[in-house]
């Protein structure tokens, strides 16, 4: 079998590569079982997908949860599909709310859109699944009646919230037990949470945006100085929508178009294919600093001129020509660490998983509260922690991203999916705040230039750009070239641990006769199949 890697593993890991026919990778082991039992029950690929997603709910609320948002790229019949489940500002919301302040609220109800997540489940279910959407609760419902242990790093997340959300005391209520975090191996009970989840399964989500759920939601945005509506929750839709590609080097990337950020690892790419990366070493800072310069350029157009495209001045297309990029990586110097004025990155928690099946079809799915648990609102008596997606939005007039009703946010969150030649190559994705484009180029350069398998490319050191020249990184790289890159004009702060700052990747890989399952030592996670 002429493979496009070799199996070494150069890299100190926790992790190996899962070979089956049927694969499921997310950062939460319980969660991935759940997938894979949907694929035990007849499932495919999306049913897993769904089935996972809706058990991180449950499992890692640190991160996402009922009120988040989601993305989706499924491949399936032959074609990329992508699905957009962020929500949209309240209608009434205007940029006078914020008029004094410098920048968007990032706790309370100011910065809560309609969240999307239920409406992206249900659609993919609706579209590509063959179990019914009910059956896809079941571990999710079991998980939170009856408990689950919590895992390392969610128990770490879980109490740094406990400080930032003190304020809040829903929050408290539904997160804290006996006034505290739970620890690492504590099992704890979330009975709100399986309520809820009951009532969207019993009503393909109905609940959620026009029955009972909504209506909870919309007296608590009352009560609390909010603007959510009834028809806010009642006229989303998730939307299926064209994934927007770049070719690099005969592998061809793929991306939901904006509100995401997705576009920025596309414009990357497409900088770095008049670099003969190939040609180098792995790992050395010849490479680090052609990506870096790449990635810097990519962030300085995309956080200028993306926002929700209804209010962009400038398209996708616009920014993925050629003939564009060509001359934008003309402006970046191959000695020198330039500041092209790409600003500070947003941070934020988000889970990704990963699904394929035997038939042919693989998933990466997305989702995200935002901040940890979101806004630090609490639906009373649900368990729905809602998003603070709309932190996202810019209080700059004239912007497209400036905050208005109706609008979608920026999103950071970003699913990937690879193809070779029109057929499926790889689901994957890597995420966490603006670490995502960032590991999306790391991951896939690594495969592509370099030889590396999905685990390997998973598992290496990597850089995070900054604002300015600061550059974010990791421990892993040769001395020689952490020195290098100073010398060069990066101020370079050297992370010696793999943590969650750096992203936790998850990655399914199509080989001749199975699937490749890879996950993040950064993460609680693994990949598991059968």
């Amino acid at each position: 079998m002429d493979l496009p890697f070799d199996w070494s593993l150069p890299y100190p890991s926790r992790r190996e590569p899962i070979l089956a026919r049927n694969i499921v990778a997310t950062s939460q082991p319980l969660a991935a079982q759940a997938g894979l039992e949907m694929l035990r029950r007849g499932g495919n690929a999306i049913d897993a997908a769904v089935a996972t997603a809706v058990a991180m709910t449950v499992l890692e609320p640190t991160t996402n949860g009922i009120g988040s948002d989601a993305f989706a790229l499924v491949w399936h019949g032959g074609k990329v599909h992508g699905l957009n489940g962020s929500g949209r500002a309240p209608q009434a919301l205007t940029r006078a709310r914020f008029d004094g302040l410098e920048a968007m609220p990032r706790l309370g109800w100011d910065p809560v859109t309609v969240p999307g997540a239920v409406s992206a489940w249900k659609s993919l279910s609706a579209r590509f699944g063959k179990l019914s959407f009910a059956e896809l609760f079941l571990p999710a419902i079991v998980f939170a009646r009856d408990g689950f242990p919590v895992a390392p790093q969610t128990a770490q997340l879980w109490a740094r919230a406990a400080k930032k959300y003190a304020n809040f005391p829903e929050w408290g209520r539904t997160f804290l037990f006996d006034g505290a975090a739970p620890e690492a191996g504590q099992v704890i009970r979330l009975p709100d949470h399986a309520r809820t989840l009951e009532a969207i399964a019993a009503t393909g989500g109905d609940a959620f945006y026009t029955g009972d759920l909504a209506k909870r939601m919309t007296a608590a945005a009352e009560q609390g100085g909010g603007l959510l509506t009834p028809d806010d929750l009642a006229n989303h839709r998730a939307e299926w929508v064209e994934p927007i590609s770049i070719d690099y080097r005969g592998w061809t990337l793929h991306e939901i178009p904006p509100n995401g950020q997705g576009i920025a690892a596309l414009m990357t790419l497409g900088m770095l294919n008049q670099v003969d990366l190939g040609g180098l070493q792995v790992d050395c800072p010849d490479v680090v600093h052609a990506q870096v310069e790449a990635m810097k350029l990519a962030f300085a157009d995309v956080h200028a001129q993306v926002g929700d495209p209804a209010t962009m001045t400038v398209s996708a297309a616009d920014l993925l020509d050629p003939v564009y990029l060509k001359k934008r990586a003309a402006t970046a110097s191959a000695t020198t660490a330039g500041d092209p004025g790409h600003g500070a990155p947003k941070y934020g928690g988000t889970i990704l998983l990963v699904a394929g099946d035997a038939d042919g079809s693989l998933v990466s799915l997305i989702q995200s509260n935002y901040e940890g648990f979101g806004s630090g609102i609490v639906v009373p008596g649900t368990g729905i922690a809602m998003q603070n997606r709309g932190a996202c939005f810019t209080l700059e007039k004239g912007h497209p991203n400036q905050v208005d009703g109706g609008k979608r946010p920026f999103h950071t969150i970003i699913p990937a999916m690879v193809t070779r030649g029109g057929r499926a190559a790889m689901a994957y994705g890597v995420m966490g705040g603006p670490m995502q484009p960032q590991g999306h180029v790391q991951v896939l350069s690594r495969l592509v230039d370099f030889g590396q398998n999905p685990q390997a490319a998973l598992d290496a050191p990597r850089w995070q750009v900054q604002s300015g020249r600061s550059l974010l990184i990791e421990s892993g790289f040769p001395d020689a070239v952490y020195e290098e890159l100073a010398r060069r004009g990066h101020e370079i702060e050297i992370v010696p641990d793999k943590t969650v700052r750096f992203g936790r990747g998850q990655a399914v890989f199509v080989l001749e006769d199975c699937l490749l399952g890879a996950s993040d030592q950064r993460g609680d996670g693994q990949a598991v199949g059968m």
